[in-house]
């Protein structure tokens, strides 16, 4: 594989008009106990605002308030409906037709997010990705959650990590496409970084068969 061959997509922001994650675990506990669940990490919160690498620390906060104990099967259930809830109502459509153009010039397509597995890969199928590499759940020996991270939350310089082992260090990318600073390891990598934003991205020609 070349690295034409190979196009990275964040999600949240990019694909999508928004963040996903929020919204996803409303689905999961209600919009109450998320509520109480974000109050209850105030301080938190406002350290990973003045510092993004905290965000680490919130996603596995209220990842263990929020999805500990649940069956990981019922939340796989909610995952699937919620990637079509994502895919209906909030993928962008400028990004998604890049997307499309490079997976008609068979070109390996990979979402890279710090979006939970759980809906990303269903949102990756039904876009047509080839691969997805997100931040994936800890399951116990009885099918249930422990509201730990399997792993490190998929951000920063993770996203390179991943993506190298997968296709190589350094990972050959011939397009990678991101919105945040956290897409800017996986930008740095790319042969064609695309910064993507509130100004619509250009319909590639149809008489450019490859990038």
């Amino acid at each position: 594989m070349t690295p034409d061959d190979i196009a990275a997509f964040d999600v949240d922001g990019t694909l999508t008009r928004r963040d996903c994650v929020l919204p996803f675990l409303v689905r999961v506990a209600g919009r109450a106990r998320v509520a109480a669940a974000l109050a209850r990490r105030a301080g938190l919160l406002a350290a990973a605002r003045r510092d993004r690498a905290r965000r680490d620390d919130v996603k596995a906060a209220l990842s263990d308030a929020i999805l500990a104990g649940r069956p990981a099967g019922d939340v796989a259930a909610i995952g699937e409906r919620f990637a079509g809830e994502i895919a209906e109502r909030w993928v962008r459509d400028d990004v998604a037709a890049r997307l499309a153009w490079h997976r008609d010039a068979v070109h390996e397509v990979v979402l890279v997010t710090a979006s939970f597995a759980v809906y990303a890969e269903p949102l990756g199928r039904r876009l047509g990705a080839s691969r997805v590499v997100a931040t994936e759940l800890e399951v116990d020996r009885q099918g249930r959650l422990t509201g730990r991270l399997a792993g490190a939350n998929c951000r920063g310089d993770e996203k390179v990590r991943r993506l190298a082992a997968l296709y190589g260090d350094p990972p050959p990318l011939g397009w990678a496409y991101g919105d945040s600073p956290d897409d800017g390891p996986m930008l740095a990598q790319a042969r064609n970084p695309v910064s993507v934003g509130s100004v619509a991205l250009l319909a590639v020609p149809s008489s450019m068969g490859r990038p």
